[in-house]
């Protein structure tokens, strides 16, 4: 048997995101420059490629595997990998394909996806008001993601919303945005803006909004109750009675949820990153490429970064200056 991924911490790795691509047809503000320069098809691994590093990483016993961007869905082809990547759901290997995706080609797309297996589907969205959504993504339009939500749901994918919580943007929509969801039967996430990228304009400490504010702010309406269920990720639930439904906080600020990481990172050019916060990483791109017949090297590679696993990121506000901040933008590491 082959002996599954551990890393200095004991912690056993079995989650494995993966960006197909770095390019996306948003511009979000705080995932990816206006004037993004994007990286040349070669960089790139190939769909084959990628295919055979996720399924090496299934057989060193990774049982989650989420396909990220860039924005994925752009990328061309990309259904003949999920339906490729379908194979280790067929064999219980693998128990869940999921991806995330701005939602702008789920209207095309959610009737494949959930033939190749897929059943759940995180969508970033961050404000239901159609002025604000432009400005965020600068290049979106609201209801073409609409109609995707409205489109995954009709294909029987369960929907999960992932907002990044945004002070003076999106606090006025706290209680819509959860109602809406509510309305919808669907999951709802908040996430803490993160030091990440060349900043620009960007003012990361002007962006943060605590996730301990934005929760107060709930329990002040509604009746929260802690949930002790995990999906594989960072996130930590409550149910609200109210509504039934179930609210997500991913806090890599004011709560630093390390202690229980499982999961890695591969960008689409190959780097792995054994954490979201850390620029170490390991280049699998060159034991695919240079040994196409052998996965020893691979797995070899693979192992030695896992073994470099850091502790935790070193993200941090709470001098009033975005410490811990790592210079690639989010769309390069996979959202």
């Amino acid at each position: 048997m082959t002996v599954q991924l551990i890393d200095p911490f004991q912690r056993p790795i079995t989650y494995l995101r993966v960006s197909v691509t770095d390019r996306c047809d948003f511009r979000c503000v705080y995932c990816m420059s206006e004037n993004m320069t994007f990286l040349p098809k070669k960089d790139l691994l190939s769909l084959e490629e990628l295919d055979r590093l996720c399924s090496t990483f299934v057989g060193l016993g990774v049982e989650k595997l989420r396909i990220t961007g860039g924005e994925p869905l752009v990328r061309r082809d990309i259904l003949t990998f999920f339906r490729s990547m379908s194979r280790h759901l067929e064999t219980g290997a693998l128990k869940e394909l999921t991806i995330t995706t701005n939602g702008s080609q789920l209207e095309r797309f959610a009737a494949d996806l959930y033939a190749a297996g897929v059943r759940r589907v995180n969508v970033s969205l961050d404000t239901l008001d159609e002025d604000k959504f432009a400005r965020v993504t600068r290049w979106g339009r609201l209801p073409q993601v609409l109609r995707g939500i409205d489109a995954a749901q009709a294909a029987g994918l369960r929907v999960k919303i992932n907002a990044v919580a945004l002070k003076g943007f999106n606090e006025d929509e706290l209680f819509t945005l959860a109602e809406w969801c509510a309305s919808r039967d669907i999951d709802l996430t908040f996430i803490e803006v993160m030091p990440m990228g060349d900043l620009g304009n960007e003012d990361r400490i002007g962006q943060y909004w605590a996730l301990s504010d934005l929760r107060a702010d709930l329990a002040a309406r509604y009746t929260l109750t802690d949930l002790p269920e995990r999906t594989g990720g960072p996130a930590r639930y409550v149910r609200i009675e109210e509504t039934g439904q179930k609210i997500g906080f991913i806090t890599p600020l004011t709560h630093n949820f390390c202690e229980s990481c499982n999961r890695v990172r591969v960008t689409c050019t190959g780097e792995l990153f054994m954490c979201l916060g850390q620029e170490d990483n390991a280049d699998l791109r060159a034991p695919l490429r240079n040994h196409p017949g052998d996965n020893a090297p691979l797995e070899q590679a693979i192992r030695q970064a896992i073994f470099r696993k850091p502790k935790g990121h070193d993200f941090d506000y709470s001098r009033q200056r975005a410490d811990g901040q790592v210079s690639r933008h989010m769309s390069h590491t996979g959202g």
